[in-house]
C-alpha cells in the first residue's frame, strides 16, 4: 500500500507539472524521484520479510563502497537504480559472480601503480619466479584458474577477499616466498647445502586474519604447478564435525565411511593422471569396516590389490566400496609416504582442529554421552602425526577454534610451529593501492596519513582493514 500511494502521488505530480499546475524549476530532478521510490520499495520490501527488488539480478558483478554513515543516501540510491549494484552485508553473496577476465573491463594500465611507482601486479602464471625483492605485487588469476588447480575448494577468507575486490588476485608476501624457499630447498639439492634451518613439518601459527589459509593455498597452488603430489585438506574441521561414525571394534577407534569417501574424492579431482603413474608398494590386506547405513560386509574381512595396481586403482576400491573407504584412506597414507618418483606434501588447513573434541558422543548410559576426541577417529590418528620424514604443513584456524591449544602438541616436533606475521607497513601500503584500485577507496580521498590510520587501527589485520578501507 505504500509503494502504491508513492507511486500515485509521483504520478500526479507529473501530470500537473505537464498541464502546468506546477512551474518546470520546481518539478523534481527524475532521478532523485525514481531514488526515492527505490528506497520506500526497499524498505516496503525488507519490512514484508527481506526480498530483493527485481532489478537486483541486474546488477551482479558490480560494487559499490558502502556508505560511512550507515545511512543510504538518495544520489546512492540512484547509482544503484542506474545499474551501479550494492554488496550485501551478511556474509557472501549466493548470488555472486566473480570475473572470469583476470582483467576488468575498465582495465587501465595506469592505474596499476603501487607504492613509489612500483608495479602493483605480475602478470605470471606460477608463484615460483617470484624472489623476495619482488615481494608486496598481486598476482592475478581467474576464478576457473584457481578451482583447477584447487578443486578441493578455497578457503573461506580468500573467497570475502575475492568477492569484496571484485578481483580474483592476491598479494605475494614475503612470509609466504619463506614457507615456498623452505620446501624447495629439501626437493633441490643444489640450493640445500647452503641454508641450515630447513622444516620438513611445519604448524602455521598466528593471530586471526592474519593470511594462514591463504598463503596455505598459494603454496598448494606452487607445488602443484611444479609437478608436486600434494594431499590438501581445506577443512580440517570436517574430518571431525557431522557425518557418519561408528567405532571399529578390531581396531578401538571410530571410522567415518563418508568423510573417506569424500576425502579421496577430492584427492582425484587434481591428481588423477599422476595416480595413475604411481604403482602400489604395499600389498598388505586392507581391512573392511561397516559401511555407511549397510553394516558389515558378509563373508569378508578384507581385500587385497593385485600385483600391478596403482594408486588410482586403490583409491577407486574406496570409493565404490563404503566398507573400505576408510582402510584404503588409512592404506593410502602409508602408500604416500612411499613415493619417490615426485615430491609428495601434505597440505591441512584448520590443523588444530585435530587436537581438540570432535562433534561426535557415544553413549555411556542411557541419559548421558562422552564427547569423542579427534584423536580417537580413524582418519585423524593416521594422518594427524608429523613425526616423520615426510613434507607436511598444517595450519591453524582461530577463527573455527574449539579452544586454545597448549604450546607443546602431540605428535609434532618441538621446533614445527612458526608464527606467521600480520601486515607489515609495506604490505599494507600495497594492499591500500591496491584497495583504491579497486575502488574499494575512493581516489580523491586516499592519503597516507589515511591508510597509515587504517594500518594502526587494524594492527596489521587483514580482513579489518579491508571492512575500514570504505570509510577512508
Amino acid at each position: 500500500m505504500l509503494l502504491r500511494s508513492l507511486l500515485r502521488r509521483g504520478a500526479a505530480a507529473v501530470a500537473a507539472a505537464g498541464s502546468g499546475g506546477v512551474p518546470l524549476t520546481a518539478r523534481p530532478d527524475p532521478p532523485a524521484s525514481l531514488a526515492s521510490l527505490l528506497l520506500a520499495s526497499r524498505s516496503y520490501a525488507k519490512a514484508k520479510g527481506g526480498a530483493k527488488p527485481a532489478s537486483s539480478t541486474s546488477n551482479r558483478g558490480k560494487v559499490r563502497a558502502k556508505d560511512p554513515r550507515g545511512v543510504a543516501s538518495a544520489d546512492d540510491a540512484a547509482g544503484d537504480f542506474a545499474g551501479g549494484g550494492g554488496v550485501e552485508d551478511d556474509g557472501i553473496d549466493d548470488e555472486f559472480e566473480l570475473p572470469t577476465d583476470p582483467l576488468p573491463p575498465t582495465y587501465d594500465p595506469a592505474l596499476d601503480v603501487g607504492p613509489g611507482g612500483r608495479p602493483l601486479f605480475a602478470f605470471t602464471d606460477t608463484f615460483g619466479t617470484f624472489h623476495h625483492r619482488d615481494a608486496n605485487v598481486y598476482v592475478d588469476f581467474t576464478l576457473d584458474e584457481w578451482k583447477a588447480v584447487l578443486p578441493e575448494g578455497l578457503p573461506a577468507g580468500m573467497m570475502k577477499e575475492f568477492q569484496e575486490t571484485r578481483r580474483c588476485a592476491v598479494m605475494v608476501r614475503k612470509s609466504f616466498l619463506d614457507l615456498r624457499d623452505n620446501f624447495r630447498r629439501i626437493v633441490d639439492p643444489a640450493i640445500t647445502s647452503n641454508w641450515k634451518d630447513i622444516k620438513r613439518q611445519i604448524v602455521l601459527d598466528g593471530p586471526r586474519s592474519c593470511g594462514k589459509s591463504i598463503a596455505l593455498a598459494m603454496l598448494v597452488h606452487w607445488a602443484r604447478t611444479e609437478g608436486w603430489l600434494v594431499f590438501y585438506v581445506p577443512q580440517g574441521k570436517d574430518w571431525t564435525h557431522g557425518g557418519f561414525f561408528y567405532r571399529n571394534t578390531y581396531s578401538d577407534f571410530f571410522d567415518t565411511p563418508i568423510q573417506a569417501a569424500k576425502i579421496m574424492q577430492d584427492f582425484m579431482k587434481y591428481n588423477e593422471a599422476r595416480l595413475q603413474q604411481l604403482p602400489c608398494q604395499i600389498f598388505e590386506p586392507i581391512p573392511l569396516g561397516e559401511g555407511a547405513g549397510v553394516g558389515m560386509m558378509k563373508g569378508a574381512d578384507t581385500v587385497e590389490m593385485p600385483e600391478g595396481s596403482t594408486l588410482y586403482d586403490l583409491i577407486q576400491t574406496g570409493i565404490t566400496n563404503t566398507h573400505a573407504s576408510v582402510g584404503v584412506l588409512v592404506h593410502l597414507r602409508k602408500e604416500l609416504s612411499l613415493v619417490k618418483d615426485v615430491p609428495v606434501l601434505f597440505a591441512i588447513d584448520q590443523y588444530n582442529s585435530w587436537f581438540t573434541f570432535s562433534d561426535f558422543q557415544e553413549p555411556v548410559t542411557v541419559r548421558s554421552c562422552r564427547s569423542i576426541h579427534a584423536k580417537e577417529l580413524t582418519l585423524v590418528n593416521a594422518y594427524r602425526s608429523m613425526l616423520h620424514s615426510d613434507m607436511m604443513i598444517g595450519a591453524f584456524s582461530h577463527s573455527t577454534a574449539v579452544g586454545k591449544l597448549r604450546q607443546e602438541l602431540p605428535d609434532v616436533p618441538a621446533d614445527a610451529r612458526v608464527m606467521f606475521p600480520r601486515y607489515s607497513v609495506e604490505e599494507a601500503e600495497t594492499v591500500c593501492h591496491y584497495y583504491m584500485r579497486q575502488k574499494i577507496i575512493r581516489r580523491e580521498n586516499f592519503s597516507e596519513e589515511k591508510w597509515k590510520k587504517i594500518y594502526y587501527l587494524s594492527n596489521g589485520n587483514g580482513s579489518e582493514m579491508r571492512w575500514l578501507a570504505p570509510f577512508i
